[in-house]
């Protein structure tokens, strides 16, 4: 059995845990009052299955939506369909970003830059991204610091997802890499869809994490070309952070 990333039982698990418009400490009000003033196209990086991007679209923005994940996109587009909803879906990971738009503005909600595993790849990435912006356009994503309390071989315990057909869907994470010094940690995750008591499907994902310091991402971006970065705590415009448990919002410029 191969390692899926994102795939379908991953999907369902993320359809059901983050709903639709499910506000995450504030993040969707906070990405929609700073892009409210946008007249041109925005793109939600990282889409996922529309936790923000669709809110974002019944505000009234003109917002596209690009993910590496066909299953995540099919749910995505799904669920734009259920609503009436025009939406651009593209599939692509953000190092080989080449869509046919330039942006007013790109978001990365949830966290989801820390999954991009290398440092290299980040870089890329948001170079890409820089690209991507028209000129005076704003990068917005946020970041946290995970938990550093590591420990190799250490499972994560078991959760149980049920689903309104009475399908279970249960999920063992086990932590099988971590690197303090380099920034980022792995785990295995193994999921199990049971129906009326039987196993009829079984998915693994790897799982990987890879964190940035304050400091240290207001200088990543500054050496893309990114300008004007402002770093704001909790989804507090302007709030300063203060303590490693606050989730942190970038805003940064192309020139």
């Amino acid at each position: 059995m191969s390692f899926s990333y994102y795939g379908e039982l991953c999907t369902e698990v993320y359809d059901l845990t983050k709903k639709i418009g499910q506000s995450f400490d504030g993040d969707i009000e906070y990405y929609r009052d700073r892009l409210k003033t946008c007249k041109g196209r925005i793109l939600e990086a990282m889409v996922g299955s529309g936790r923000v991007i669709i809110p974002l679209l019944e505000s009234g923005l003109v917002v596209d939506g690009v993910d590496y994940s066909p299953e995540m996109l099919a749910s995505c587009r799904q669920r734009c369909e259920e609503r009436d909803l025009d939406v651009r879906l593209y599939e692509s990971n953000l190092q080989e970003l080449n869509l046919p738009e330039t942006y007013e503005a790109i978001l990365i909600p949830g966290g989801s830059f820390l999954l991009i595993e290398k440092r290299e790849e980040s870089l890329h990435a948001l170079k890409r991204l820089y690209e991507h912006l028209q000129p005076g356009g704003r990068l917005m994503l946020d970041l946290f610091l995970p938990d550093t309390t590591f420990e190799h071989g250490h499972f994560g315990g078991t959760s149980t997802f049920h689903f309104p057909n009475q399908d279970i869907i249960t999920m063992e994470s086990k932590l099988v890499e971590a690197d303090f010094y380099h920034q980022y940690k792995v785990s295995y995750l193994k999921y199990e869809k049971w129906r009326a008591g039987a196993l009829i499907q079984t998915e693994l994902q790897r799982f990987a994490l890879r964190w940035y310091g304050i400091e240290e991402f207001k200088l990543v971006l500054e050496s893309i070309g990114f300008t004007d970065v402002v770093v704001s705590a909790d989804f507090d415009y302007g709030k300063a952070p203060t303590n490693g448990k606050q989730k942190y919002a970038f805003e940064a410029t192309r020139k």
